[in-house]
């Protein structure tokens, strides 16, 4: 009896997060049982986890399992600091052991099993472990780490499929929309990004990451204004966030405001020096300033941060011809083609070649870009005028 008030003022000491005072009595009745306690053990392995020390609750919840082997909390707590600790194999054989012995239906069980195997890169298994934690209980924690696996091996439709059944569970999480929105915006779908991230802004006004998704998408149909309040309100929470400040520079950019562009988009080259998106864009801005040398070193900057991004090659092509570089501007333009056979790609290429006398094989990219031109639809062939207009020009050019 004198042990169960003991135990009871421990636990109202840790609930209080009175830390201090709870060790103390921890420590004085650990004395009086020789260390036979498993309840303080319990406690003040937790209290040593909280305070970062996981090598010591390892071992102290290790000894309060040796004195209660069935107590599945004991085996839960050894997983939990073996997980912390970077030992998922090990962890997953302590949650073994506890469905083992017979907790079959406890969530947390399974939905840190598949933790477990996510760390371990086994999509699979831990996609089944996240799915049985789902059939005993539903949290939000365990769609989102579902989702997250779905989204990884790039399913984003049955990512989205299951974060829908999420919101089911909880329609106001402005995280499971945020999350929504942004796999709708990957797959082009614009719209009903829209509709999600502007449900997540009604929950929470001021999450940074759902500001920015959503200044995106007003950014994309040129309303600068509108994406620049959004972000003012993003800047507050997130002052040193690289992608806030690049979308900041590319509305100053749409705005015409270069000098505002560059100094937004160095500032997130400062805070992100290997994002290659910034490097990208700092090359289009100077690009459009006619600062040909400084677009040049931000392009092969980007091109070697993403080697894989054809429209770089384009633009570091332009930037060659403009700085009369022609056989590399030549390479450029070639290795763009070769990744990605696109119409402007052609057009840009043939008006360089045209510029610099090489008729013939400027006629055969103008009329690969006829060929891929015919093949659009009729809203992308009217959605930027100036692509016609040059193609009218570069015809009467070439006769």
């Amino acid at each position: 009896e004198q042990r169960q008030k003991r135990n009871y003022l421990i636990h109202i000491l840790y609930v209080r997060k009175d830390f201090g005072d709870c060790l103390a009595l921890v420590e004085d009745t650990l004395t009086q049982c020789n260390g036979l306690a498993e309840y303080p053990l319990y406690i003040k392995a937790l209290i040593k986890r909280h305070q970062g020390d996981v090598q010591e609750s390892l071992k102290l919840f290790q000894a309060a399992t040796i004195l209660n082997p069935t107590n599945v909390n004991n085996l839960k707590q050894v997983g939990r600091s073996l997980f912390l600790l970077g030992k998922h194999k090990g962890a997953l054989e302590v949650y073994e052991e506890a469905l083992r012995l017979g907790h079959t239906e406890d969530w947390e069980l399974w939905h840190n099993k598949g933790l477990c195997y996510n760390y371990l890169k086994k999509m699979e298994e831990a996609k089944e472990a996240f799915m049985r934690a789902n059939s005993i209980q539903r949290h939000d924690c365990t769609f989102l780490q579902l989702g997250q696996i779905f989204t990884q091996q790039e399913d984003y439709k049955s990512a989205i499929d299951v974060y829908l059944e999420a919101l089911e569970f909880s329609p106001e999480n402005p995280e499971i929309l945020t999350t929504i929105g942004l796999l709708y915006l990957r797959l082009g779908e614009n719209f009903r990004a829209f509709d999600f991230l502007g449900n997540s802004l009604t929950h929470d006004p001021k999450n940074p990451k759902t500001i920015l998704a959503a200044g995106s998408i007003i950014q994309d149909h040129s309303d600068m204004d509108v994406a620049l309040i959004k972000y003012r309100v993003a800047a507050v929470q997130t002052p040193n966030s690289a992608q806030l400040w690049n979308n900041i520079g590319m509305c100053f950019f749409g705005k015409q405001r270069y000098v505002a562009a560059i100094a937004c988009l160095k500032k997130a080259l400062y805070l992100d020096p290997f994002e290659w998106i910034i490097s990208y864009n700092l090359g289009l801005v100077h690009l459009n300033t006619g600062q040909y040398a400084s677009a040049f070193h931000y392009f092969s900057a980007s091109i070697n941060l993403k080697p894989d991004f054809p429209s770089s090659y384009m633009h570091l092509g332009i930037t060659l011809a403009r700085l009369n570089d022609f056989d590399n501007s030549c390479s450029a333009y070639e290795k763009a083609i070769e990744m990605d056979n696109d119409y402007l790609f052609h057009l840009n290429y043939a008006i360089m070649l045209t510029n610099n006398d090489d008729i013939g094989k400027a006629r055969k990219h103008l009329e690969q870009f006829d060929k891929l031109f015919e093949d659009l639809d009729a809203e992308t062939k009217t959605a930027d005028a100036d692509v016609t207009e040059q193609r009218t020009l570069l015809g009467a050019a070439l006769g």
